[in-house]
């Protein structure tokens, strides 16, 4: 059996991922930093540690080109080696991505890979683009939003279209984030 494959993102009380104007040099945006202050106490004991944790205990990421990108492309390893799928429109054939990142441009290839390469634990989802083209291929399982109490005003959402029905299996309580899982409908 293979585990789920599941969003992890931080998100602003209003929705947004990021602030205005993310780009390189600035890949969260104008005051898009204050989104991921709980992961300040991912190396310590309690409820951030235990969901920072919980994502590198995943056995595959997947993520999309654009967030590939704005991190350096993890400089060939997100953690552990783990495998790394790429969702991308297109790919040029002279791009060859660093460590174990692969690129796809079929939804459907690219998680079959991921779930072969994750085994029994959960895929890491990363980026807006990949969560959008997996729910919309309904292939995104869960998502683990970690909901932080600023409004940001303006910015990148993480969801623009793909309705659907979500289940909340837990909430965490956090410091600077309230950490929501839900099932995917």
């Amino acid at each position: 059996m293979s585990g789920p494959t599941r969003l992890y993102m931080s998100m602003s009380l209003d929705g947004f991922i990021a602030g205005p104007d993310d780009r390189a040099g600035q890949e969260l945006g104008r005051g898009g930093g204050r989104l991921f202050n709980w992961l300040d106490d991912r190396n310590e004991p309690g409820i951030n540690g235990e969901i920072y944790a919980e994502a590198l205990a995943t056995g595959a990421v997947i993520a999309g080109r654009r967030t590939f990108e704005l991190a350096g492309r993890w400089n060939g390893d997100h953690h552990d080696g783990v495998p790394i799928h790429i969702l991308t429109h297109h790919v040029d054939e002279d791009d060859v991505p660093p460590g174990t990142a692969k690129f796809h441009t079929d939804v459907a290839t690219c998680v079959a890979e991921a779930r072969a390469g994750a085994g029994d634990r959960a895929i890491l989802v990363h980026g807006a683009g990949a969560a959008q083209s997996l729910l919309a291929a309904g292939e995104l399982d869960e998502l683990e939003i970690h909901l932080v109490p600023v409004l940001l005003g303006a910015g990148r959402r993480l969801f623009d279209g793909n309705p659907a029905e979500l289940q909340l299996v837990r909430s965490l309580e956090g410091r600077d984030a309230t950490h929501l899982r839900y099932k995917v409908g």
